[in-house]
Parts: structure tokens; sequence; C-alpha cells
């Protein structure tokens, strides 16, 4: 299979540097995952996303005409997340919630919606303190 822009393939994680890491591709090529394109979060050290001979995925960004290959393995990872649906198996949730009006379901998820948006809100809300509840004596005034 030819190495074409926009194509997700599996390579091997050859070696590892401060700026990126290269990847092994099919038919003997290698190409280059920029030290951006690890991960959706801030990588500050690329050891700690992947090592060497690593199987991954990787999106090819570009092909160049001197040869050089621009890979991605957090633009995989996405297409991989959109393109997998989450999977139900709709004959157990029926079995689970057998029995059960819709009135009471109704309001089992209204009351673990918002035991989560409370819990949302205390996380949120410490988070803005720094830390701190407002009348945990740490604060003057």
């Amino acid at each position: 299979m030819p190495i074409e822009e926009g194509k997700v393939v599996e390579g091997i994680v050859s070696s590892i540097t401060s700026f990126g890491a290269f990847v092994q591709l099919p038919e003997g090529k290698m190409g280059l995952v920029h030290i951006s394109e690890i991960a959706d979060t801030y990588v500050k050290d690329i050891k700690h996303f992947i090592k060497e001979k690593d199987k991954v995925m990787v999106k090819v960004l570009s092909v160049e005409k001197n040869g050089k290959i621009n890979l991605s393995i957090k633009q995989a990872q996405e297409i991989k997340k959109t393109n997998r649906p989450i999977e139900i198996d709709w004959e157990q949730e029926a079995r689970k919630n057998q029995g059960i009006s819709f009135e009471d379901r109704l309001s089992k998820f209204l009351k673990e919606s918002d035991e989560k948006l409370q819990q949302l809100k205390k996380n949120t809300d410490s988070k803005r303190n720094g830390g701190y509840r407002k009348n945990d004596g740490l604060q003057k005034g």
C-alpha cells in the first residue's frame, strides 16, 4: 500500500528525539511525528507517551517532494474516536429498566444528573479559590 496523504497506517517507533519520534512505515519508509502531534495534551517528554519499538497508528499529514513524511499520532486517534460510535446493548438496557415506570426512570435520571452537576460545581469552585474553601479560616476578612 503506497503512503498517501490523509491515510492512517500502522508503524513502529524506531527512535525518539527531543523534537519528535521517527516511525518505520510499511514498504521500509520512515516518517517523523513532531512532538506537537504526539498527543492532545502538552508533551514535555515524548517518552512519557511512547517508547521505541511501540506499534502506533499514524496519520500521514504530508509527503514532501524530497521524501520527508510528516505524521501525526494525535490525528490518527481522533479519527479512530470519531469513526467508532459507542455501542449500546439495547436488550440489556431494556432488561435493566424492566418493571420501572417512565416517571421513576426520569426521576432517577434527574437525581443523578443533579448530583453530577453539584459535584462539578464543587470541583470548579475549589479550583477558583486556589483549592481553599471560603470559610476554612485561611482567608482574611
